[in-house]
């Protein structure tokens, strides 16, 4: 018997949503052997009815749709149920209860959370002013950011940037070579905006220096992978963090979204103690 779950990911909208929160479900189980099988955009009766039959044909498929529209996830559902397919809606029961506790009827359109709305743009705009600002550029602008990010090469600074505008914050990050390397305007003002320190294991950063230098074949660049100057590094990190008052966060063992929800709340107790 094939142990291999085929896993059928069907979607209405771009299947991100979907996506994720299979990433969460998987999480939660060790040692399983799958395949995902994803479709995004599907709208119709045919499609679903293709898809279906394609895993008819296949042993241990599971089906996971989050298909907005009453008439059609019924039609996958009762297709499912004849070819004796588990399958599961994921936002169905959530839209029923929410519709109830709101006391208003759901929309039902497919690709609601992409809607065009101010939302949309303002995330859009996120984005822009973040690739913008990022490893230390357009310090000029920097009480424009809704964030900063601050700490030495190789702390996740980037990418946890690129997650926060995603999120809608416009999120600027500085390379800490020294203090020196801090603009004029942040350090006189250190609360001019919300600044989140990042800072990891020296072990950690080595490895992560060594792989990086490895990647552009560069060999030249003993200093920025020795162990002690790394140690002194993250040292004058947190004398910095420490100074300016500025709240830290160890990296080394976070997902780059574990460190944005950190910072997020961070950012939320920020604007709480400005007002």
């Amino acid at each position: 018997m094939n142990n291999t779950y085929q896993i059928y990911l069907i979607s209405d909208s771009t299947g991100e949503t979907l996506d994720r929160i299979f990433l969460a479900l998987k999480a939660q189980f060790k040692n399983i052997d799958y395949k995902i099988h994803s479709y995004s955009f599907t709208r119709t009766e045919n499609q679903i009815f293709k898809i279906l039959e394609d895993a008819k044909k296949n042993e241990n498929s599971v089906i996971l749709y989050t298909i907005v529209d009453n008439n059609l996830a019924k039609y996958l559902a009762n297709i499912s149920d004849e070819k004796k397919i588990p399958c599961f809606s994921v936002l169905g029961n959530l839209i029923l209860n929410f519709s109830k506790i709101l006391n208003q009827k759901a929309s039902h359109l497919p690709s609601g959370q992409h809607a065009l709305n101010d939302e949309y743009y303002e995330r859009i705009e996120a984005i822009q002013f973040t690739m913008s600002h990022d490893d230390g550029n357009l310090l000029s602008e920097i009480e424009k950011s809704d964030i900063i990010l601050v700490g030495v090469s190789r702390t996740s600074k980037t990418p946890t940037s690129i997650y926060l505008a995603n999120k809608g914050f416009k999120t600027s990050n500085i390379p800490l070579v020294n203090e020196n390397s801090l603009p004029k305007k942040l350090k006189d003002n250190p609360q001019l905006t919300c600044v989140v320190g990042l800072n990891t294991e020296p072990e950690r950063l080595a490895d992560l220096r060594k792989n990086r230098m490895n990647s552009l074949k560069e060999i030249e660049n003993i200093k920025y992978i020795n162990i002690e100057n790394i140690k002194k590094e993250v040292l004058e990190a947190k004398k910095t963090f420490q100074k300016y008052k500025w709240p830290a966060i160890d990296v080394t063992r976070k997902s780059v979204e574990e460190t944005a929800a950190s910072i997020i709340k961070i950012h939320e107790i920020y604007l709480n103690n400005v007002k």
